[in-house]
């Protein structure tokens, strides 16, 4: 996908050590910096439920149950993609 041997190895890092490169990429300037990270971090995402997304970057979901239902029923027409 027009991404080099290098560049893939060089963003196979651990996870906090890839989002403090975005981080500061993205201070300095450095675009093509900062779309290699971020393709990474997207390619980590990239087919995954929101369960398995928030159990991989450790993130609590703050929804109530009745919440998520709603935010699902509203954005169903994403799950066609």
């Amino acid at each position: 996908c027009g991404v080099s041997e290098w560049d893939t190895e060089y963003v196979n890092i651990e996870q906090e050590v890839l989002f403090e490169l975005i981080l500061a990429a993205n201070y300095l300037d450095i675009k093509s910096l900062l779309d290699l990270a971020c393709a990474k971090v997207a390619s980590m995402i990239k087919g995954k439920t929101p369960e398995e997304i928030r159990s991989k970057f450790n993130i609590s979901n703050d929804f109530t149950p009745e919440e998520e239902a709603q935010v699902r029923q509203e954005n169903r027409w994403c799950e066609d993609f």
